[in-house]
């Protein structure tokens, strides 16, 4: 992969050098001091990843990644000093696009440590590589048949207390961030159905984010745990590597991930388990992002008589998933990220 680093501390940048250089199968495009700089360098020469740091003088890494997704979109890792200690504007560039998060492979007193934390680098920079090569489409369970009309609760088998009967199923990758931001602050305090989000994001992340969110609208957001039942007025996101799915036609659960799994939580997984074990009403949405997850859950979902949506051209970060969505007629419709929300409230009205 052609890698590019963009990086105002010298020492930062030899140090990735360094980690660049044990890894042949890697090559150093080029170098930006700053963000303006690294604007400019991929428009002459787009790198296959970029390495971005967030804090940068004239301008920071937030809107170099938002200038570079809309001018020459490419993958782009963020790599800081602390990301702990600049979370807000972490979650800003990932909704303008940024794949993933990582803090800087570490110092040591003698700044000559720079291995320690090289191995979590290398694994995001690898994962990022094999959602770029777009995978071939994974094998789909095969479904239980159902009637092609708007599924509904099956006679006598109502939804238990507290639980809703009415499901939002959203995927998201690349620029999920924001679009779900977008799109949580347009839904009502009392929409009256429960919303279960699949963002590709490392699991160190997913708290951070879910509070975020939580800033964002009047809606309750929190990380799924095993065993959770969607309720109205609820957003609950995937926490960990492994798989969201629905359990039974009322709970959530995790499932391992395998090995030769590129993404992480699958979208596909969790939709494909909405067909097999869901009887009330439900959207399936997919939003802005990389590759090709969830696409085929989609269509799965609009197969199986359910509403679905897919996010336009012109308002994702990254045309990739909506795309492969669209090119397999999975979504009932195809809207602008501002189209969405309204069109939520309309399904369950």
């Amino acid at each position: 992969m052609k890698i590019a680093i963009v990086n105002d501390v010298p020492m930062v940048v030899e140090i990735l050098r360094r980690v660049l250089a044990d890894w042949p199968e890697h090559q150093l495009l080029w170098v930006a001091q700053d963000g303006a700089q690294a604007v400019e360098l991929c428009a002459w020469q787009l790198p296959d990843i970029v390495l971005m740091d967030i804090v940068m003088p004239h301008l920071d890494g937030v809107e170099a990644t938002r200038r570079i997704m809309q001018k020459t979109p490419c993958p782009i890792l963020i790599v800081t000093a602390d990301i702990g200690a600049c979370a807000d504007k972490v979650y800003q560039a990932l909704g303008y696009g940024a794949l993933d998060a990582v803090d800087t492979p570490a110092l040591s007193g003698s700044g000559s440590d720079w291995r320690q934390g090289s191995a979590v680098l290398m694994d995001k920079i690898a994962r990022i590589g094999r959602m770029e090569h777009k995978p071939a489409p994974a094998k789909v369970t095969p479904q239980r048949e159902r009637s092609a009309a708007k599924p509904s609760i099956l006679a006598g088998d109502a939804a238990p207390t507290g639980a809703s009967n009415k499901l939002v199923a959203i995927g998201a990758s690349a620029g999920g961030p924001g679009a779900l931001a977008s799109i949580l602050r347009e839904l009502p305090k009392d929409f009256p159905a429960a919303v279960v989000i699949v963002q590709h994001i490392d699991p160190g992340f997913a708290g951070g984010m879910a509070a975020w969110l939580q800033q964002q609208t009047g809606l309750k957001v929190r990380v799924a745990q095993e065993g959770d039942r969607p309720q109205s007025g609820t957003v609950i996101m995937a926490g960990t590597n492994q798989h969201l799915l629905f359990r039974n036609r009322d709970s959530l659960g995790y499932m391992p991930e395998s090995p030769e799994d590129v993404y992480h939580p699958s979208i596909d997984v969790f939709f494909h388990s909405v067909v097999r074990q869901w009887r009330g009403q439900a959207v399936g949405v997919l939003l802005t992002g990389m590759g090709r997850d969830g696409a085929i859950g989609l269509k799965a979902l609009r197969d199986a008589g359910y509403h679905t949506i897919a996010q336009d051209r012109q308002s994702s970060s990254v045309y990739g998933m909506p795309k492969a969505a669209a090119a397999l007629d999975a979504a009932t419709e195809i809207l602008p990220l501002g189209a969405i929300a309204k069109a939520l409230v309309s399904q369950f009205t």
